[in-house]
């Protein structure tokens, strides 16, 4: 098959890509790089005149006068300037509902222009979408990414101001046009999954992919029990962070001598993989059901991480609390519990860390992950 992936804000589309390419389909892979993350592309749309010294002066002004950045204008205008090279593939994917993130209005006519130039189309729940902020905000699940707005919405609303452009009026156009088009939606995780029970367009779950083949080493024992947390300054209220660095205070005075925080804020994705050889507990998010590719990164290298796996996730794979991650729960004297039951119980942290490694290597290998995507595009 010949394919396309469209948009990055993960790994999940690089990752995918790899396990693609050895089942030996071409595959070819066009996004922004996601900010200071900058994940690799085979067609970069990333904005580079409106970042540079230069470009940024009028990008300053724009956004103060009109609330806009022009460096989401130059996203479109690189996706249009090379619309000609995505043609005639057999899958076209979407990371979500803004893959090529540029302004409204110019996102609708790409995607239509891209949808008319090739064959099959297919959505991935990852993320933000419509269908996720409308099932968040009926709070129906027992908590979410949008929790911290729904308990205090005057305090964070300036950050959760994005989430509500996916149910604006306008928006809703480039929904109905994926969704007319579109021939499945996958979620990527447990956090998507109820949301879209009642989509006649949902066609399953495929869990994240990981590359095995590439995975590090773990590292060597420390003298210290290393604990890492990284913090996107983007999203640390969405992940939960403040539980964890209100947790990390209580134990770093409780065990001075057995522990040592690492904390990578704003690290570029190559050089934050670098913290995960050094840490033995990683703490990754709060607000969530399932592992993303912070956790099961980390888990692949043996690490204990504490991040989501709730009830309907360890169900699914016939698991116990604690066998595989720690599942993180807004609730700081949580946290500081099971931090300190594996600083007194060292052995633990080696037992756990071994079998999320095991989990990931079963579960989530790129070649195995990609052919489950292969199975749905046939169908």
């Amino acid at each position: 098959m010949k394919i396309l992936l469209v948009g990055e804000f993960s790994g999940l589309h690089n990752n995918l890509k790899k396990g693609l390419n050895v089942l030996g389909h071409e595959v070819t892979l066009v996004n922004n790089g996601d900010g200071f993350k900058d994940f690799p592309a085979d067609v970069s749309i990333k904005a580079s005149f409106f970042k540079s010294k230069l470009g940024n002066i009028p990008r300053q002004l724009w956004y103060r006068i009109f609330n806009f950045d022009l460096a989401l204008l130059e996203h479109g205008l690189r996706f249009w300037w090379n619309l000609s090279k995505f043609k005639n593939y057999d899958v076209v994917q979407l990371i979500n509902e803004w893959p090529i993130q540029t302004s409204t209005g110019l996102e609708y006519f790409l995607l239509k222009k891209l949808f008319k130039q090739n064959n099959q189309v297919f959505l991935l729940s990852c993320g933000v979408d419509s269908y996720q902020v409308k099932y968040m905000l009926s709070k129906k699940p027992k908590y979410s990414v949008m929790t911290p707005y729904l308990e205090h919405p005057s305090r964070y609303k300036k950050i959760y101001n994005y989430y509500f452009d996916y149910i604006q009026p306008s928006f809703q156009k480039i929904t109905q046009l994926i969704y007319s088009n579109c021939s499945g939606i996958i979620a990527t995780d447990f956090d998507y999954i109820d949301a879209l029970q009642t989509n006649t367009k949902y066609c399953g779950y495929i869990p994240y992919p990981i590359d095995i083949v590439e995975s590090r080493k773990t590292n060597d024992k420390n003298s210290k029990i290393t604990i890492l947390l990284g913090i996107n300054s983007g999203n640390a209220i969405k992940k939960g962070i403040p539980f964890f660095q209100k947790a990390l205070e209580v134990i770093e005075k409780k065990y001075p001598n057995e522990v040592k925080i690492l904390v990578a804020q704003n690290t570029p994705y190559s050089e934050y993989q670098l913290y995960f050889e050094k840490a033995d507990i990683v703490l990754d998010q709060v607000y969530s059901f399932d592992q993303g590719y912070n956790a099961l990164e980390a888990m692949l290298l043996g690490k204990v991480v504490f991040t989501g796996a709730e009830t309907q996730f360890l169900k699914f794979y016939n698991l116990q609390e604690d066998e595989i991650c720690i599942n993180s729960l807004p609730n700081v004297n949580y946290i500081i519990e099971k931090l300190s039951f594996l600083i007194e119980n060292r052995a633990k942290i080696d037992e756990i860390g071994q079998k999320a490694k095991t989990f990931v290597e079963k579960y989530h290998d790129s070649k195995m992950i990609a052919q489950k995507y292969v199975d749905i595009y046939s169908k």
